[in-house]
């Protein structure tokens, strides 16, 4: 009961994180060794960012600010492949699942102290930690022992085969030195972060700014951008308008935003493709759902999906039927709920609903009404549920969006969601979906998931994995956890001076991941 609370509060805060753009809102702190004034020269890039509580990879997965202060064992590469991190090699060994990671000499905390194998050790351990309450513990529940053979040296003994061990391994790592005996959600460091990536924490200006100076004894050599400040504007519109008036350099924006920028020769608009879908998630805890869980497929053919991407998202994405359709164990013969109210209207008569006098069907004495809630800050989102309440207002179905600051996850009826990964199938699909794991914020549970899911993680046959995350998105749809939306490409509007971003490198959660070759950007 305790873990399942502590899930749920956790789930409330993330969900704050998942709409504001894959950042925690709320407030900072300033750093003690800050120096109070930003330089505004030409070898500042200003981002615009929504705010942070904390930063933590250990425990939030999607701050973009991550990739700047943290290097994992592995990092991705320009086409999401996995490539060398702060480990420059390893090995498997096959017989025993045990992964041997050999780290490379010379690297340093931002502090000076020295990078070991027991810094390894003490992130993994403390993100599969129960008592942590990490979003991201299942990536590593296979693991059995950890054993440090030497400050360069270490090894992970799995109980079954994960082939997105390597993948999982690109979490930040974290300091054991500073940490160690701490609380992992509460303290103060995780205001002040010391890692070992090509940036460091300059400045903490609660609720208005977090500066950041190159590292100049990255591993890699010293990133050439000496300051990249994260501008805290955690308005969409407020993005565009500073980008305009030059108070930041770089935002990720709406589509309908963009447009403003496309012909002005001091911009350059990356329209970029992301494995990031929306939806509506149902709160399976929640006693509605409970009783008219057979509802949700009836709904899913009254969502006009085209009209949303052509509308809300200007054609700047595609429709979406399940969570893997930019990787490539996605499976097309699936039940794509298209568009048909005539078919949504059938689907709830046979389950039993009945229109009432009113338009809106009922059954046992109770409307098929509930809320959508959406987080506040997130246009698109807003936008999107405020479609989808229409387009099922048209075929009986009383559905509501409401706007929100804050998130009663354990009492709210649906949510409009966001999820996806570029990487290995298996991330953002075993712990999203799965039964009890660590981002299944709906309360799901489906045996034949269940099971393909982790037949899938078990294999390297290429053949095989494909057949089980087919049989897992055969299973998912006859089951259907949400009711999906589609897959929202990204805009993202920079001066024209910042060069080095790679446009054709797909993007993840919230359009996560620009930064992944930070420190060769430029600006002229």
């Amino acid at each position: 009961m305790k873990r399942r609370k502590l899930l749920r509060a956790i789930a409330a805060v993330l969900t704050t994180c998942m709409l504001t753009g894959g950042v925690l809102a709320g407030c900072g702190r300033k750093s003690d060794n800050a120096n109070k004034e930003t330089t505004q020269s030409g070898s500042t890039l200003i981002y615009g960012s929504n705010d942070y509580t904390r930063i933590n990879p250990a425990i939030d997965e999607h701050g973009e600010i991550n990739l700047l202060l943290f290097d994992g064992l592995t990092a991705h590469g320009e086409n999401n492949e996995v490539v060398p991190g702060l480990a420059e090699s390893w090995e498997l060994d096959d017989a025993t699942n045990t992964y041997t990671f050999h780290l490379r000499d010379g690297v340093n905390w931002h502090d000076g102290e020295k990078f070991t194998a027991d810094d390894v050790e003490f992130t993994i351990k403390a993100i599969m930690d129960p008592d942590n309450e990490s979003e991201i513990a299942s990536n590593y529940e296979d693991v059995t022992t950890i054993n440090v053979i030497d400050d360069k040296t270490i090894s992970f003994t799995l109980q079954d085969k994960n082939v997105a061990f390597l993948d999982y391994m690109t979490i930040g790592i974290l300091p054991k030195h500073l940490l160690e005996g701490k609380d992992m959600q509460a303290d103060e460091y995780f205001h002040n972060p010391i890692g070992t990536g090509p940036y460091k924490i300059q400045e903490w200006d609660e609720g208005q700014s977090i500066t950041l100076v190159k590292n100049e004894d990255y591993y890699k050599g010293a990133p050439k951008i000496d300051t990249i400040v994260f501008k805290i504007v955690p308005d969409d519109n407020a993005k565009a308008l500073q980008l305009k008036s030059g108070e930041i350099n770089l935002a990720k924006v709406t589509p309908k935003d963009a447009q403003n920028f496309v012909d002005d020769d001091a911009f350059t608009v990356y329209d970029m493709k992301t494995a990031d879908y929306r939806g509506i998630l149902y709160n399976f805890n929640n006693e509605f759902w409970q009783r008219n869980k057979d509802a949700i497929p009836g709904i899913n053919y009254a969502i006009d999906r085209q009209k949303m991407v052509d509308s809300v998202l200007l054609g700047e994405g595609v429709i979406a039927y399940g969570p893997l359709q930019r990787n490539k164990y996605n499976n097309e013969d699936v039940e794509k709920y298209s568009y048909d109210p005539a078919k949504a209207k059938e689907v709830l008569e046979v389950a039993g609903w009945t229109l009432g006098e009113d338009g809106i069907y009922e059954r046992n004495g109770e409307k098929l009404s509930f809320t959508i809630n959406v987080m506040e800050g997130d246009q698109v989102r807003a936008d999107l549920a405020a479609i989808a309440c229409q387009q099922l207002k048209e075929v009986g179905v009383d559905a509501k969006a409401q706007v929100q600051s804050e998130i009663d996850w354990a009492n709210q009826e649906a949510f409009l969601i966001g999820w996806g990964s570029p990487f290995d199938a298996d991330d953002h699909t075993y712990k999203v979906f799965g039964t009890d794991k660590g981002s299944n914020y709906s309360g799901y549970s489906d045996e034949q998931v269940d099971a393909y899911l982790t037949q899938a993680r078990q294999t390297s046959d290429e053949n095989e994995r494909k057949e089980a995350y087919a049989k897992f998105q055969a299973a998912l749809a006859e089951d259907p956890a949400y009711t999906f939306f589609c897959y929202c490409d990204v805009d993202y509007v920079t001066n024209k001076k910042i060069q080095g971003i790679t446009k054709d490198t797909v993007l993840g959660h919230h359009g996560v991941g620009i930064f992944w070759n930070v420190e060769d950007w430029t600006i002229e």
